[in-house]
């Protein structure tokens, strides 16, 4: 009987021990930051559930965040438009750079804009999958981002600019004593000997004898750089490559024409000067002479259909439009572009010029999509803006007319049988003669010289 009671007794201590290192282990995963599952127990309860020996074995635990701090992704190429296939990368960034969430990594040049590929979290740049320059098609691998890796770098880093600051004190000797003062200097009684004289003069030289110093020649140095012919190659963009390849698709396609007239600003620059104020404050935008021009192209394009047409060269057919869409050419540091204003003859000159205004602002930024440059029907391009006083514009296929505009000028013209001093400013229409003839041509610059020196023909539609 005795004998049972002790080996009781001894079973019981075991599960005793049992319970109690168990619970120990729970309060220290506890402190450490991970979640049991099943049951939560702590240490000294009093209470014990007899199930809870039971549950001990199936402890189930969570990764937090954390765990994902320095997790490595693969970056991919973004999907292009349906008239884009591939591009070419121009790295913004290198390997161990940091970057914050949405901070730009790249850009991919298209035939038609640049896309910008940024940062889907903020990490440390592991690895460039694609040379600078390479070709990639949607859904490449770019890069490998290590996330929340550039956090603790820089919080790291901070520090050691302390150790700098103190390194120059640190190297800098203490102030020398100063020199013990004598007590008394005595008074000189005699004078200080004189130097001998030279029992020779120096002979005297000519001055064309006198040979030049190093000086000169240093001097003369860089006059021999200035003569350096040097060159340097500079590998064309995507877009280049493709404004140059539009461009001579439309001198071997079309025949072109271009025809010129003169247009007087007296009239549009007074409305201006009288309106401009008003004008801000209702619309919050200012009053130019594009919107003035993009109206009468608009008005003009009606007027005369087709030069708003174009020729479909698969099908031989003629294909003409009942709505007026207009191409604006920007210029660009990587090119030109042209984006499109779309359904202008249902606009007011406000609307224009906002619609300028919004596309301006995005070619400025190179935040143009290729659905803002993709159709257009007829292309305004304003050679004037940087001066230019005459030119001829090339079509922009597979648009059928263009028209130029040139800078504003004072110049001598007739006006009832006196010569008065106008603001005058030359365009030029240049147009596919297969398509469209002389007379619908110079009947479509008229118009526009007639709106933008009346705009009151527009009220009363002439």
């Amino acid at each position: 009987m005795l004998s049972r009671s002790r080996c009781f007794s001894r079973t019981l201590g075991r599960s005793v021990s049992v319970l109690s290192q168990s619970n120990k282990a729970l309060g220290q995963r506890m402190v450490s930051g991970l979640s049991a599952g099943s049951r939560i127990v702590y240490k000294n309860s009093e209470v014990a559930d007899p199930k809870l020996v039971a549950s001990l074995s199936h402890i189930r635990y969570f990764r937090t965040s954390t765990c994902f701090k320095n997790e490595v992704i693969t970056v991919k190429t973004p999907a292009f438009a349906e008239s884009v296939t591939e591009g070419d990368v121009r790295w913004e960034k290198a390997v161990g750079d940091t970057v914050a969430e949405d901070e730009v990594v790249c850009e991919i040049e298209t035939d038609k804009t640049s896309v910008q590929v940024p940062s889907p979290a903020a990490g440390v740049i592991e690895e460039l999958l694609v040379p600078d320059g390479g070709r990639v098609e949607g859904g490449t691998p770019l890069f490998k981002l290590k996330k929340g890796a550039g956090a603790p770098a820089a919080a790291a880093a901070a520090p050691p600019p302390a150790p700098k600051a103190e390194a120059p004190a640190a190297a800098t000797p203490p102030p020398p004593p100063p020199p013990p003062t004598p007590a008394a200097t005595p008074i000189p009684t005699a004078m200080p000997p004189v130097p001998p004289v030279p029992g020779q003069a120096a002979e005297a030289k000519p001055v064309s004898a006198v040979k030049p110093t190093a000086a000169p020649a240093a001097a003369a140095a860089p006059t021999a750089s200035t003569g350096a012919r040097t060159e340097s190659r500079v590998k064309m963009n995507r877009m280049r490559l493709r404004i140059a390849q539009r461009l001579k698709e439309a001198q071997n396609t079309c025949a072109m024409l271009t025809t010129f007239n003169e247009v007087d600003m007296s009239n549009i620059q007074e409305m201006r000067k009288v309106h401009k104020d008003a004008f801000l404050k209702k619309h919050n935008i200012k009053l130019g002479f594009m919107s003035a021009f993009v109206r009468a192209a608009a008005h003009a394009l009606s007027d005369q259909p087709a030069v708003n047409g174009v020729i479909d060269d698969t099908t031989k057919e003629i294909v003409y439009r009942d709505y007026v869409d207009i191409s604006v050419a920007v210029a660009t540091p990587k090119g030109l572009v042209v984006p499109v204003i779309r359904n202008v003859e249902t606009m007011n000159f406000a609307d224009i010029e906002k619609a300028i205004n919004a596309l301006g602002e995005k070619a400025r930024k190179n935040e143009l999509a290729v659905e803002d440059m993709d159709g257009g029907t007829f292309t305004i391009s304003n050679g004037g803006v940087f001066g230019s006083m005459f030119g001829t514009p090339i079509i922009n296929p597979p648009q059928s007319a263009i028209l130029g505009m040139h800078g504003i000028f004072d110049r001598p013209v007739a006006i009832g049988g006196k010569v008065e001093i106008r603001p005058m400013m030359y365009v030029a229409l240049t147009y596919d003669h297969r398509l469209i003839d002389g007379r619908e041509a110079v009947t479509f610059l008229r118009k526009i010289k007639a709106v933008v020196e009346d705009p009151r023909v527009l009220l009363l539609d002439m």
